[in-house]
């Protein structure tokens, strides 16, 4: 039986590969990233705010919340303006792909600090989900940038994956420290309200909302809002280095978004991709 941890994490997932089709849209055209990842945050935290009263769910804004909150909040923030600097000049399942390696990082991190166990089924699971990554991996001659851009944007990528490993170990070492989920998400939303701003005025000297950008990170921040309350779901449910990869494995529904919406070709390699991401999630959901 599939538990309420591998649930919230498909719904994370399915979330987070839309979103990633969103921001490659949004960065194809030459706007202000800080205005977006800003205004993202603005309405993630005005959700997050009313989903907590609604509920009737305490902030506890206490030492452990507001610690981990700004850490983690701070890596979320970095990882996304780092991806959305990516999709520039590469496709979006491409980016999505790299970003999404971090599932190495997370189930290492998970092990060193958390303590979860590395059975044979999620060692597999591991793998096919790397397998998967190497598949859609083409270093020339492929997608929206070549050769030395290529390595420029790939990088940014993988600096991105990284900061988003570190992020999941750490809101999970924060629940586990007694840390509110509501407050985390708070505080994260609100790192990305600064952090977007302070892109946008220190970095590229601009600071302009138009009708179009507001629409953009209204669509991000809902589906922001949904990924990471699903992902902190299945985290509390269950371990991180089983959910988190689970998630991780959206960049088969940015393709297949990216491919319907004519943003990119749907090739052999990577439907086989999709096969080998089937069964990384399966070996993954049943450990």
């Amino acid at each position: 039986m599939v538990s309420s941890s591998v649930i919230y994490a498909l719904l994370s997932l399915f979330c987070a590969g839309g979103n990633d089709v969103v921001f490659k849209r949004y960065a194809a055209k030459n706007r202000s990233r800080g205005v977006y990842v800003f205004g993202i945050g603005l309405v993630w935290a005005v959700l997050q705010l009313a989903y907590s009263g609604q509920k009737g769910f305490g902030l506890g804004f206490t030492e452990a919340s507001m610690s981990y909150g700004l850490a983690a909040g701070l890596l979320l923030t970095i990882s996304n303006l780092l991806l959305l600097e990516s999709l520039t000049h590469i496709e979006a399942s491409l980016g999505s792909t790299i970003y999404r390696l971090n599932t190495v990082g997370v189930v290492a991190l998970s092990i060193l600090f958390l303590h979860e166990g590395m059975g044979w089924l999620k060692t597999f699971g591991v793998a096919a989900g790397i397998g998967a990554v190497f598949l859609l991996y083409r270093p020339t001659g492929h997608g929206e940038a070549t050769g030395r851009r290529f390595t420029l944007f790939f990088t940014l990528a993988v600096a991105a994956s990284v900061f988003r490993a570190i992020y999941g170990v750490v809101a999970k070492a924060g629940l586990n420290d007694g840390a509110s989920m509501q407050a985390l998400l708070v505080v994260a939303a609100v790192c990305w309200i600064i952090g977007g701003a302070a892109y946008a005025l220190l970095r590229e000297k601009r600071f302009r909302i138009t009708g179009k950008k507001a629409v953009y990170a209204a669509v991000s921040g809902v589906l922001v809002f949904l990924i990471v309350n699903f992902l902190l779901l299945a985290i509390e449910y269950g371990q991180a280095s089983v959910a988190i990869p689970i998630a991780n494995m959206s960049f088969v529904v940015a393709m297949l978004l990216s491919a319907g919406l004519g943003m990119e070709r749907l090739t052999r390699r990577k439907l086989a991709a999709v096969g080998v991401s089937v069964c990384s999630i399966l070996l993954l959901s049943f450990v």
